[in-house]
């Protein structure tokens, strides 16, 4: 089975994020991410059984708290990727490196300089075959101003199903 982990964005941010994806796929036929709005902790992993995870995860979220963050604008990676920049607060910079620390100690669980401790926090716009249609995208996108406040108060486990991820669970702090 494939799995990806992942902190949703909720309210305000996460539905203005997951209108303007709609948006950006109805004027430039450009895709994006099968998930809702969300940054990644743990980009997409093969396992049959992932009890270790859930048992990591229901622990972390009941013995630390929720940490703020803000979306502040956009940036991208080269001609590939347009997303909306987080500001990740210390607090939840720590949360996130703690969390990392202690899936990590799940032998399946692997982490590379995309999905590590010093990723690069980021919750996509547009990701799949941009790059002919980048500087028309990347000035229609920032005609919206973009600036959120939002809590990382939650961790989901997404399972790959029927071509579309579909949640598994959902952890909150």
């Amino acid at each position: 089975m494939r799995y990806v982990i992942v902190s949703i964005v909720k309210g305000e941010a996460g539905d203005f994020n997951n209108n303007l994806r709609k948006e950006v796929f109805q004027k430039f036929k450009a895709k994006s991410s099968k998930l809702p709005a969300h940054f990644t902790i743990k980009s997409p992993f093969e396992n049959e059984n992932i009890y270790e995870v859930e048992e990591v995860l229901e622990r972390f979220t009941q013995n630390n708290n929720k940490a703020n963050y803000t979306l502040n604008g956009y940036d991208h990676f080269d001609d590939r990727v347009i997303f909306m920049k987080v500001d990740m607060s210390d607090e939840g910079k720590k949360l996130h490196d703690k969390l990392i620390d202690e899936l990590s100690k799940v032998s399946y669980i692997n982490f590379d300089k995309k999905d590590g401790k010093n990723k690069i926090f980021h919750v996509t716009i547009s990701s799949k075959k941009i790059k002919k249609i980048y500087n028309e995208l990347w000035c229609y996108v920032n005609q919206f101003n973009c600036n959120f406040h939002c809590v990382f108060d939650n961790i989901c486990i997404y399972k790959w199903e029927e071509n579309t991820w579909k949640l598994h669970k959902e952890y909150l702090f």
